[in-house]
Formats: structure tokens, C-alpha cells, sequence
């Protein structure tokens, strides 16, 4: 025991006369403390703060930590945290007998937070790959944003395909149109709403108007429920003000497309207001709602009867097609047809929207789709479709991935609504079907989900599941691919969709 004793004092003594001189230092940033062990006596890289005195190639300086001398006692204690300047320090200490030394405060110069937990020699591979996480969380910062990217992708894309078409539109028309007919109130409607967007989601997050995510989704989607929401609020009505303010209030069918988008928009605000009054999902029951879409959807299909509006051919309720189907007749079957198109459509855009961008810049390629299909049959309902293109353009620049805001079921139902009505007061019901592919996509596989597992379970017992999750857009998520690459293939195929769908419009005509 004397031996042991006589040891450590020598010990104690010789660190003394090395560093009789100086009453603190600080232990290097890259200090690692997976290297402590007790042993008698060990020499560190110190950084000593002294009298600015260099020696051994050491900096010197007084400072206000005790150096103690460290026995078999040896110990670390992290319970000394400091959240000053984004340091923390640490105390390595040995016993507290009247002979010790002192102690040493290791102050770690990173900006990396160090794991709070005691670190053994086993555990130094593991606390460095934590570091070298933390390092490459800075990296992502420098990263290109993908939503930043597909949309440029989106908008040029766009912009060619208006700029050909209002090159070529009078050959399409037959009669002189007024130049960027279409890529005018296209590019209005995408300021308007873009600049609009940095006033007023800011004055949603303000109210606390927040998305409320269903506990049935994807896990990762917990992330968006701070995300404000009812973007629509901004988006629907510049829209429809462009598209009313170039072609003026005499146009019968831009009125009529108005009053349906702003009906539907009324029904996905008040589905929205109890959402947040019953703090859930829910909203207006599924029965509900759909007893309200039939209702608009009944009331259009009126509105057309009565109501004198312009068209090529001598009698309505006509279906262009192409050839050799010609012309279609459908009767009264039309406005069963159109309250049909109404649900369908409104449904569609409102289950499309579970991805950031993802209904935004779908309901954009149909809008331009269908604007190029009516253009010979109705020139200002092509401006009503550019008008809402460029709203829905616009409102992508806040809800790109990732996500600023949502345009919930505001946005959803009454983009569903003006694509609705622009296909009933023209008939092209079988290009907006083409061009919506992706919302007839989507709304099938939640038809199909359904279907597939209540049979299952009548024939079988249990129910099974045909995709993962429905709507598809989960069932690609749960299958492994990221949201980005989602949204960017479903603009490719939409952009294929609505070319075909425009061609189609142009060959029925």
C-alpha cells in the first residue's frame, strides 16, 4: 500500500514540476476520449492557456481549470455540460482526497454535439461514425433541391409547349387570336400566385392552420403535420380573376367554369373548417360530400340546358370523338355524364394530393391538355385552362419538396371542378379522361383496394390488400421509392397524357 502511495506521489510530484506554473488547460478539439484508460501517469496533446509562453510546442496561458495528478481512480464525468457558444466541457477528475491536483475541463472547439453518454474503448468506432454522420447531415445543405429542380424541368416544358401553340393557333382557330394568347394570362396567373404565396403562408402559420396527417399513412409523412395548409385559398381565385379579366364578363363559358370552381372550392373549405373544428381528418363525411358534388354537378348540367352558349355544331349535348366515331349523341345521358365528370374529377385531384407538388403539377399538364383541346371549339375557355395552369404553376412554387404549404381540399375539389367544367361545356370528355390519367389512376386504385379486400375477406375470411397502401401513390412509398422521383415520373407521364389529350381535342374537332 506504502508502495502504491509512494507511487502515485511521485507521479503527482513530476506532473507538478512540468506544469508547476499554470493552473488550467484545455485538451485539443479532436480529443477522444475512447483513448483514456487509468494508468499512472499519461501525456495528452494539451492546448495549455498560459503567459502566451511556448514550450515543447504547447501556447501557455492562465486560465481557470486545476490539473490534478491521475491515479488507478481514474474516472470521466460528463455531467458538466455548457451550452455556451456551442461548446460543451467535460470534467476528468480523480479522487477527491486533499492531495489531488485539481481537475481538467475538455472543451471540444466543434460545432459536432458529442453523444451524452459515457464512451468505453469499445465504443470509439461507433462514436466516430456519429461524427462523420453529423458532418454529412452540413453536407445536404449544399445539395441542388430536387422540387426546385423538377420544376424548372415543369416550367420550361410548359413554356415551350404554349409558345408553339400560340404560333400555330391560328391555323388551328381559323381566326385571328391576340399574340401569347394562351402563355399570357399562363405566366400572369404563376406571379400573381407565387407572389401571393409569400404573403399568405406565412398569415396561415400565423393562424396555425396546419395539415392533419392521417395516423393511416406512411410513417415519414408525421413530418408534414406543422406544414400549413388550404393554400387554395390563395391559388383558386387569382385563377379564375386572370382568366375573367382578359376575356371579359361576356363570356358565357368562363362564367359558367368560374361559379363551378368557386362551388367546389366552397365544399373543400367547409370539408377543411370541420376538419379543424373536430381536430382530425374526418371532415364531411364521404356521404356528405358527395351529396354535394351531385348537387353542382346536377346544377351545371341545368345551367347548360338553359343557357345559350357558343358551339360549332347546330344542337348540345354532342361528344366529339375521334374518327370514324364522329360525333356522338348522348341525350340526357349528357348531364348524367357531367355529374359523373364533376365527382370523378374533384375525387381524383383530392386523393392525388399526398405528395409535395405531386397534384399541383398534374392538374397543371391537364389544365394545358384540355386548353389545347378546346381551343377550336371555345377559344376563352383555353384561357380559363392557361390561366389555371399557371395558378397551379405558381402555388408549386411553395409546394415543392419539400412542402411550405398544402392546397387541402380547397385547392384539391376546385381544380377538379374547373377541369369538369371546361370538358362539359365542350364536350371533350374523352380528352380529359386522357389527360387526367393520373388522377384516374389514383382514384381506380382505391376502388380497386377496397373492392379486392372486402371480397377477400367474404370468400376467404380474412380480407387481403391488392397494393400496399392506396392510394398508388403510397404503394410506390412503401415500395422503396422516394418522393421526388414519384413526383417526377408522374410529370413525365402527365406531360405524354396531355400532349396526346391536346392532339386528340384537335382531330375530334
Amino acid at each position: 500500500m506504502r508502495s502504491h502511495s509512494s507511487s502515485l506521489n511521485l507521479h503527482s510530484f513530476q506532473f507538478r514540476q512540468r506544469f508547476s506554473s499554470y493552473s488550467t488547460c484545455q485538451i485539443h478539439p479532436r480529443f477522444d476520449f475512447a483513448s483514456l484508460r487509468p494508468r499512472p501517469f499519461i501525456f495528452y496533446r494539451l492546448k495549455l492557456d498560459g503567459s502566451y509562453v511556448r514550450k515543447h510546442g504547447c501556447q501557455l496561458r492562465h486560465s481557470c481549470v486545476q490539473v490534478r495528478a491521475f491515479g488507478e481512480d481514474f474516472g470521466i464525468s460528463l455531467d458538466n455540460w455548457s451550452d455556451n457558444e456551442g461548446t460543451s466541457g467535460y470534467m476528468v477528475s480523480s479522487s477527491d482526497g486533499e492531495d489531488s491536483d485539481g481537475e481538467i475541463v475538455l472543451n471540444p472547439m466543434t460545432d459536432i454535439d458529442l453523444p451524452t453518454v459515457s464512451v468505453s474503448s469499445d465504443e470509439s468506432l461507433r462514436v466516430t461514425s456519429h461524427r462523420l454522420a453529423m458532418m454529412g447531415r452540413a453536407r445536404k445543405r449544399h445539395r441542388i433541391k430536387h422540387g426546385m429542380f423538377i420544376n424548372l424541368g415543369l416550367l420550361t416544358f410548359l413554356t415551350v409547349l404554349l409558345f408553339f401553340v400560340d404560333w400555330c393557333a391560328w391555323k388551328i382557330v381559323r381566326l385571328p387570336l391576340a399574340p401569347f394568347y394562351l402563355t399570357r394570362p399562363f405566366f400572369i396567373s404563376a406571379v400573381l400566385v407565387s407572389c401571393a404565396g409569400y404573403v399568405c403562408v406565412p398569415l396561415l402559420k400565423s393562424l396555425k392552420i396546419h395539415q392533419i396527417i392521417r395516423t393511416e399513412g406512411p410513417a415519414r409523412h408525421s413530418k408534414k403535420k406543422r406544414t400549413p395548409t388550404m393554400g387554395g385559398l390563395f391559388m383558386v381565385p387569382v385563377g379564375v380573376a386572370v382568366a375573367k379579366a382578359i376575356v371579359g364578363c361576356s363570356s358565357t363559358e368562363v362564367s359558367g367554369a368560374s361559379a363551378a370552381t368557386l362551388a367546389f372550392a366552397a365544399i373543400g373549405l367547409l370539408d377543411d373548417i370541420l376538419c379543424f373544428k373536430k381536430n382530425n381528418s374526418s371532415g364531411l363525411s364521404a356521404w356528405s360530400r358527395l351529396i354535394f358534388e351531385v348537387a353542382v354537378g346536377m346544377w351545371f348540367s341545368y345551367w347548360l340546358v338553359t343557357t345559350s352558349i357558343s358551339s360549332p355544331y347546330g344542337m348540345k349535348m354532342l361528344v366529339p370523338l375521334p374518327a370514324p366515331l364522329g360525333l356522338l349523341c348522348l341525350g340526357k345521358l349528357y348531364l348524367l355524364l357531367t355529374s359523373f365528370t364533376f365527382v370523378s374529377m374533384g375525387n381524383g385531384i383530392n386523393l392525388t394530393d399526398g405528395l409535395d407538388g405531386l397534384a399541383g403539377g398534374t392538374a397543371a399538364l391537364a389544365f394545358i391538355g384540355m386548353s389545347i383541346a378546346v381551343l377550336p371549339i371555345c377559344s376563352d375557355l383555353s384561357v380559363f385552362g392557361a390561366s389555371m395552369a399557371g395558378a397551379c404553376v405558381g402555388f408549386l412554387s411553395h409546394n415543392r419538396y419539400k412542402a411550405s404549404v398544402f392546397m387541402g381540399d380547397t385547392g384539391s375539389l376546385a381544380l377538379g371542378g374547373a377541369l369538369a367544367a371546361m370538358a362539359a361545356c365542350t364536350g371533350m370528355f374523352f380528352p380529359l379522361f386522357v389527360s387526367s390519367g393520373i388522377f384516374v389512376v389514383q382514384a381506380s386504385s382505391v376502388i380497386m383496394q377496397v373492392l379486392y379486400f372486402k371480397t377477400t375477406k367474404r370468400l376467404q375470411g380474412t380480407g387481403r390488400r391488392l397494393f400496399k397502401m392506396a392510394p398508388f401513390h403510397h404503394h410506390l412509398e412503401l415500395c422503396g421509392l422516394k418522393e421526388p422521383t414519384i413526383v417526377a415520373g408522374a410529370y413525365v407521364i402527365s406531360s405524354v397524357l396531355a400532349l396526346f389529350a391536346g392532339f386528340v381535342g384537335l382531330v375530334s374537332a
